[in-house]
């Protein structure tokens, strides 16, 4: 049901599971000064300062991680702890030891690391320059990346750049409920979307010109989607809005990438409509790609996909008088009442959506190589050490991923749970878990414990693995 080299993985990132925040010459990052300053954001005003403690109990991650059996280990790599001001003229050596010795811990453990150079916590030396905003951050990015190839690309053979760019540009720059906290409606998220793909296509062409050859490995970008599907599939209005809806997750940084260079043409035509309608005159506030620039199309070796959740859609509810990603959208989803909810609210559970979407990607996007870098269930209220509901969603979603395979021939290359461990969630600080470990952060040494669906996960592995290994 699955080939030979399928990657059996879970991911983790850096701010969310590391700790050690201002140890060992580590500057502060966006989501430090958001906890700190803005911790009324964050429930009970939790913070990522000690979190997991990895950065001192890597160890204890490593025994999780050989406990499962997994073949790939996704993790994120701290920008800030690398180089704390952002920029390589100052590099942490500590930084670079620590993460040297992880990599080259998971590959004597036959664990093949995928790296993320980029899950949300930007420097604040470079968030105090502009951040995401400023046109430079793209050149910044590109020489960060440079260094990572540099250092890490020997070993590393799979790399994210950026890990959820439309999470970083609605939730951290329109809502403002992510870390910087920036609200600037209908104005920002663009701009930051605009530049974080810049900074993506500099770092694909830097590795194309300088290292692939010699280090052999693939880079792409982690984009998140819910699937999505007409309220009413008889509905022309519920039809139309579902592919705003597509246009603006999905499309907005899979379009560029996959299909023209540039962003779906239904998504700039909605904000251009919008703009006219409440008499903006001030240029399109979805930006234009530069031809001076390098290009965008092709930048991406495998389609790396976050899935988690799907909705049905119809035309979203009128915000007379505001400019906002929402209103440019005009598309609402809405969850069944037949799926079941999986501790957070907004996390409805339908794996044949996962299907869904992987059918769809492979028609949209040329059927690319696909990793599904995310996908996870929740808890949240008391611990529930035997999480049978959360067995079986997992059990129920990589059977959709092996019919993906089989049945509709999309090039399936790996799953990644979401997560290794009970982390920092965020904005829901530790109120929500997803870890397939529990994690005790009431006790100093962070205890790790599997959940059932831990185990259980485990059993999925070690019984496709077989299957494999008999099939050959």
């Amino acid at each position: 049901m699955f080939p030979t080299n399928f990657a059996w993985g879970a991911a983790t990132s850096a701010y969310q599971i590391e700790g050690g925040w201002d140890v060992d010459d580590k500057g502060p990052s966006i989501w430090d000064t958001f906890c700190h300053e803005g911790g009324r954001l964050v429930f009970e005003g939790q913070s990522g300062d000690v979190t997991c403690n990895s950065y001192e109990l890597w160890e204890e991650d490593l025994r999780c991680i050989r406990q499962l059996g997994l073949t790939h280990y996704r993790l994120s790599l701290s920008w800030s702890r690398l180089l704390p001001e952002g920029i390589t003229r100052h590099v942490n050596q500590k930084g670079l030891r620590y993460y040297n010795k992880v990599i080259n811990d998971l590959l004597a453990s036959d664990v093949l690391p995928m790296v993320t150079l980029y899950h949300f916590d930007l420097p604040q030396a470079l968030q105090d320059q502009g951040g995401w905003k400023s046109p430079e951050i793209a050149a910044i990015f590109d020489s960060y990346a440079c260094f990572c190839f540099e250092s890490f690309g020997d070993r590393v053979k799979l790399w994210i750049t950026l890990n959820e760019p439309y999470v970083c540009a609605k939730l951290g720059h329109e809502d403002g409920i992510f870390a910087p906290g920036v609200k600037e409606p209908g104005m920002a998220a663009y701009l930051v979307g605009h530049n974080m793909l810049r900074g993506h296509a500099r770092a694909w062409h830097s590795y194309n010109v300088l290292y692939r050859a010699k280090q052999g490995g693939s880079v792409s970008l982690a984009i998140n989607s819910d699937w999505a599907e007409p309220l009413d599939p008889a509905s022309p209005d519920d039809t139309a809005a579902t592919e705003r809806y597509l246009a603006f997750t999905l499309g907005w940084f899979a379009w560029p990438l996959f299909v023209t260079g540039d962003y779906p043409e239904v998504m700039r035509s909605s904000i251009e409509v919008r703009s006219k309608e409440l008499g903006y005159q001030e240029g399109s506030r979805l930006p234009r790609f530069s031809k001076d620039e390098p290009s965008l199309l092709g930048t991406a070796d495998f389609f790396a996909l976050n899935y988690y959740t799907s909705r049905r859609v119809k035309p979203g509810e009128c915000c007379p008088g505001l400019l906002g990603l929402k209103s440019d959208r005009d598309a609402e989803g809405v969850v069944d009442p037949s799926w079941p909810v999986c501790g957070v609210s907004w996390l409805a559970v339908v794996p044949d959506g996962l299907r869904k979407l992987l059918k769809y990607i492979k028609d949209t996007f040329n059927n690319p190589a696909v990793y599904i870098t995310e996908n996870g269930f929740s808890q949240v209220g008391p611990v529930d050490m035997e999480d049978v509901q959360r067995c079986g969603f997992y059990h129920d979603i990589i059977q959709e991923v092996a019919r993906a395979l089989r049945e509709d021939g999309v090039d399936v290359r790996g799953y990644f749970a979401w997560s290794l461990l009970d982390n920092f969630e965020w904005a829901d600080g530790f109120s929500v878990r997803f870890g397939l470990f529990h994690v005790d952060f009431s006790r100093p040494k962070r205890p790790r414990t599997a959940y059932r669906s831990g185990r259980e996960y485990a059993g999925i592995i070690s019984k496709y693995r077989s299957q494999t290994m008999v099939n050959i």
